[in-house]
């Protein structure tokens, strides 16, 4: 080859290689050009290593960089699971009243206050990105797509957004800060994903807003503890997570996506120990507490009138609650709470119960005070593999669960009383593991946390005052897609 045509050929295969390093290539193009013009003889090979000097080591570099964001890999993935919960409910009975579920708008009927009575509802619709970066972070955010505001409903609001910063590589200790779930209870833990019973024990659940809040907390589990949770997770044992066998953290206190009231953190300790016997059934038993002071919402407004009738003279007439002078800047809000498991292999046992303080609304002072609250659920099931109908073979798990609470919710307009009494009979029939149908009979006797009670309302039957007690049958359905 003449100089002249060895020099262009040069430039191009130059220009070729610069162009390919600002367009970030990661296929090595240009090297194989060279290697096409050695083999038919246009470059020696001496002329052709001298034009892909260096390019080794750039490819190495740029593959590098594109495994940081290459789904599934570890040290740099990006990862996206999420499931869709669609529900339907049919009323089978009980008080001729209006009826209302607070933390589902499908159970409901023609006499319901607020937004019931919805029969077909998306209860949650799930994206979640996670993964790790590198050998010190793992990230988690989560939106659910199935939140509402007003008439409005299906619009997305954060559930978690967080990091862990792993102390040890062996992911022993850890730090997690950001919004997630404050680790109180067994069942606040355990995904809705996971778990048999439509909705959580209000006993538990009302201790923190949507199970979250914004804080930083601290995790312990040891290298034995870690296999047993995954052993657990493994064998679909529904299990919580790993929220650590040691857990101590500070939080705001007001709950997923509230503004903070006070400056006063809220303080959550928790101790879970689970074990295998030599049969190899697996337990779990924790205890967990937490304190702070909280500041009720939706209170001393127009926004949080509600109806009741005055214990002096009967009349029923709208009322706007005040606050006792000692919860101004927040009220004492302190539970201690004691979980456990035994996991269904095939029969099993899950059980919670907690006392504490809390604020909460005085009907005859119409105040929000500091009151006391106490109250638990226990629920049985059994797990039967290999259950199979037409060519499906999935697992079919039958429980039931009742539930009781003599407190407050703290979090729902004007920290209104709760009583609850309440009995689910039924089954979670996993048909795949990416489709799940949950059925059971819900009997419930509660009080009605959803406000609207009105003169109009009770002329058509409906409720006079607001947070009366209810009794109402109904056949709850849930399917869940899992992708």
């Amino acid at each position: 080859m003449n100089y002249k045509l060895r020099s262009l050929v040069a430039a191009t295969i130059t220009g070729s290689l610069m162009l390919g390093l600002a367009q970030h290539a990661s296929a090595d193009s240009t090297t194989d050009i060279v290697n096409a013009l050695i083999t038919k003889g246009v470059l020696t090979e001496e002329e052709g290593a001298l034009l892909t000097k260096g390019r080794d080591s750039e490819i190495d570099t740029q593959k590098k960089k594109e495994k940081k964001f290459s789904s599934g890999k570890v040290g740099g993935a990006v990862n996206i699971r999420g499931y869709l919960q669609v529900r339907n409910t049919t009323m089978l009975g009980g008080d001729d009243v209006g009826v209302n579920l607070f933390s589902d708008r499908s159970v409901g009927n023609d006499r319901s206050l607020g937004d019931q009575d919805k029969n077909f509802l998306i209860r949650r619709a799930r994206v979640i990105l996670f993964g790790d970066i590198g050998e010190r972070l793992y990230y988690y955010i989560q939106p659910d797509f199935a939140s509402s505001t007003g008439d409005t409903g299906n619009i997305a609001q954060l559930r978690d957004a967080y990091g862990d910063l792993k102390l040890t590589k062996d992911n022993v200790h850890r730090i997690r800060v950001g919004q997630s779930k404050v680790p109180y209870g067994f069942e606040n833990l355990q995904s809705s994903q996971n778990r048999l019973a439509l909705d959580r024990a209000d006993a538990l659940n009302s201790a923190v807003k949507d199970e979250r809040d914004l804080g930083a907390f601290y995790y312990y589990t040891p290298l034995e503890t870690q296999a047993l949770f995954k052993e657990i997770g493994k064998l679909g044992l529904k299990h919580s997570g790993d929220y650590g066998q040691f857990a101590f953290g500070a939080y705001n206190g007001q709950g997923a996506n509230q503004r903070e009231r006070n400056d006063n953190y809220h303080m959550v300790a928790r101790y879970t120990h689970p074990w295998k016997t030599e049969s190899g059934q697996i337990y779990e038993a924790g205890i967990q507490a937490y304190t702070g002071d909280y500041v009720p919402v939706s209170v001393s407004s127009s926004t949080s009138q509600y109806r009741r009738r005055d214990p002096i003279s009967g009349v029923i007439s709208g009322a706007t609650p005040g606050i006792a002078a000692e919860g101004r800047n927040g009220f004492k809000d302190e539970r201690v709470g004691v979980s456990f498991m035994m996991y269904p292999q095939p029969f099993g046992l899950q059980a919670e119960w907690n006392w504490g303080k809390t604020p909460g609304l005085d009907i005859a002072a119409n105040e929000i005070q500091q009151k006391s609250l106490n109250g638990g659920y226990i629920q049985a099931m059994y797990k039967i593999d290999n259950f199979q109908v037409f060519d499906t073979n999935g697992t079919l798990i039958p429980f039931v669960k009742w539930q009781y609470f003599d407190g407050y919710n703290k979090a729902e307009s004007n920290a209104a009383q709760n009583k609850v009494n309440d009995w689910e009979i039924g089954a979670e029939w996993q048909i795949a593991p990416e489709v799940e149908l949950v059925a059971y009979y819900h009997r419930m006797k509660r009080s009605n946390l959803v406000r609207g009670a009105s003169a109009a309302n009770a002329a058509l039957g409906g409720p006079s005052t607001d947070y009366e007690v209810f009794n109402a049958d109904a056949l709850r359905v849930q399917l869940q897609y899992n992708f």
